[in-house]
């Protein structure tokens, strides 16, 4: 178990008494004394179907005739059995079976049998788990079940029978009274926000919750204040999550619309920074750039959330609080990653790569980071979310960040949360139409002494980047007791070749055929293979430029990109 430092020690205890407050509240709220502050526990009549923009697969239906149920990244084999009769493969997959997200499929399915199949689950689920306990009834579980049965409330609702009809309602009921007094016990970050979501979205869509709306929208429109910065991205510094919340408010804002009612100023103002970012960190491919959980994702679902946008923004080199820096020069985007982790309850994603980036050239993408694997390949993430899996620097082998073992704080954050770097300083510039990241971060100061400061710029027409990566300590001059090895990684998209290499240069080829030359100078050049986590088909093999050295306490390597004339 990782030692934690004096700070860590007080934020745990803050994190430990602010749960235990908000879950005696939730417990007292909840209680039958109190209960009716939260309406009828019969939803009787909805007033809206929220639309719903995830992307459907009717393939699911087929598997589903097969005896075969894929949720999460994992198959379970139900053959005649109920899949709520089976013992789930993980707890992710429980998790998606008991949020009902996948009802989108068996509607799109377009099949009477797949309707009557829905209808048959979701009853057999209200009678089963009319309990309110264990994991079916964990806040963000509720919260996306909740906006299922609404969302599809047509196919199950609709010429169902009277006995049916009266069990999904009355459940529907149960579950928003229920979350209505236990959201607070939901996770911080991004189940918390959802629990909000679900609460504000069924108090629009179910009758009679007219003055229990007041009350959520206020918590709601604080808790996004919380969770989405200024310039549009999330506290968490995942861009995944971006897209997730887009895709809960856009059916949320309608829903306002449609009852008449004004949408919160809050939300408006998030929507419209988030869009921005969204638009901000998406590389030339269309895919959002691979920083700090951000991996396997669909591009159909970046392409829904951004077509309602009404403007397309134009990213600048700016960064802001997400502190995520563009550059982008003719065809050539370049996005880096600035800033230091999130708070530790929010950083069991994130991500060891200060000062790391991606480029793309038109539609290809150049350099990358590993990614994310998906849930079938967790096996692969403390991997992943290393230094060395990472376009940037790694110094004697470690990470800039230290993956804290502490199972109080992996209850909070999900999965081993990160320390480090404290500071991360970065400036940007343009200068006769190139564009600069002048960046610096201290994840080795304390157990090295010494600095990692890199300056990327990208040429006017985009055709060349030129980068510097220096080892210094804060002042003056250090010598080390011993000298250390240091690797500059440059991961290659899987789908980039590199035809050439000699000490000191590489040919490297685009999926387009187009050539780009690779140029070192104080350090050689090696390549490597790697691993892209972040690939629909599981990890991929993938080349690495490296550039290795050692540096006796103050090291330069100069670098430079270009497309071949």
């Amino acid at each position: 178990m990782s030692r934690l430092s004096i700070t860590e020690r007080v934020r745990l205890a803050a994190l430990s008494a602010d749960r235990s407050r908000r879950a005696a509240v939730a417990q007292a709220l909840g209680s039958p004394l109190l209960r009716w502050r939260y309406g009828s526990a019969v939803a009787e009549q909805l007033l809206i179907v929220p639309q719903e923009l995830r992307t459907s697969d009717p393939s699911l239906w087929h598997e589903f005739e097969l005896g075969q149920f894929g949720l999460a990244g994992s198959i379970a084999h139900i053959d005649d059995l109920s899949p709520f009769e089976i013992a789930p493969p993980n707890d992710a997959w429980a998790r998606a079976l008991h949020g009902f997200s996948w009802l989108r499929h068996l509607d799109a399915a377009n099949s009477d049998a797949a309707r009557d199949m829905a209808r048959h689950l979701a009853v057999e689920w209200s009678i089963r788990h009319a309990d309110g306990s264990g994991l079916p009834w964990e806040p963000a579980v509720a919260s996306r079940r909740l906006i299922s049965w609404m969302s599809h409330a047509d196919m199950l609702l609709d010429g169902t029978d009277e006995k049916s009809y009266d069990a999904l309602t009355e459940s529907l009921g149960r579950q928003l009274v229920r979350l209505s007094a236990r959201w607070r016990d939901a996770p911080h970050g991004y189940p918390r926000l959802l629990a909000l979501t679900a609460l504000v979205l069924a108090d629009l869509c179910i009758a009679g919750h007219d003055r229990q709306l007041s009350a959520a929208e206020r918590a709601f429109s604080e808790e996004i204040s919380k969770q989405i910065l200024a310039d549009g991205g999330h506290v968490s510094r995942n861009p995944a999550i971006l897209v997730e919340i887009m895709l809960d408010l856009l059916p949320l804002k309608q829903c306002f619309a449609t009852r008449g009612r004004p949408v919160p100023p809050v939300l408006v103002a998030a929507m419209s920074q988030m869009l921005k970012m969204l638009r901000y960190i998406r590389m030339g491919d269309g895919r959002l750039a691979r920083f700090n959980g951000m991996g396997v994702a669909s591009p159909a679902a970046l392409a829904t959330v951004l077509a309602y946008d009404d403007v397309e923004a134009h990213a600048t080199a700016e960064s802001g609080p997400s502190r995520y820096a563009r550059c982008e020069r003719g065809q050539t985007v370049l996005v880096a990653d600035v800033g230091p982790p999130p708070a530790l309850e929010l950083s069991g994603e994130a991500h060891a790569g200060a000062l790391s980036f991606e480029v793309s050239v038109g539609t290809q993408l150049l350099f990358v980071n590993g990614g994310a694997p998906g849930l079938p390949d967790l096996d692969w993430r403390a991997a992943s979310r290393s230094t060395a899996s990472h376009s940037t620097l790694v110094l004697d082998e470690k990470s800039s960040s230290l993956l804290l073992r502490h199972a109080a704080l992996e209850e909070f954050a999900g999965a081993p949360p990160i320390r480090g770097p404290d500071a991360v300083s970065a400036a940007l510039a343009k200068d006769q139409g190139t564009l600069t990241i002048d960046a610096v971060h201290d994840g080795y100061l304390k157990r090295y002494g010494l600095l990692h400061a890199r300056k990327l710029t990208v040429s006017a027409d985009g055709l060349r980047i030129d980068g510097l990566d220096r080892l210094h300590p804060p002042k003056g001059a250090l010598r080390l007791k011993r000298d250390l090895p240091f690797a500059i990684h440059f991961h290659l998209h899987p789908d980039v070749r590199c035809t050439s290499a000699e000490p000191h240069s590489a040919t490297i080829v685009l999926a387009n055929d187009a050539v780009w030359t690779f140029t070192v100078s104080g350090s050689p050049l090696s390549v490597e293979e790697s691993i892209f986590f972040a690939d629909s088909v599981g990890p991929r093999q993938s080349l690495q430029l490296v550039l290795r050295g050692t540096t006796p306490g103050e090291t330069e390597v100069q670098w430079r990109v270009q497309a071949a004339s």
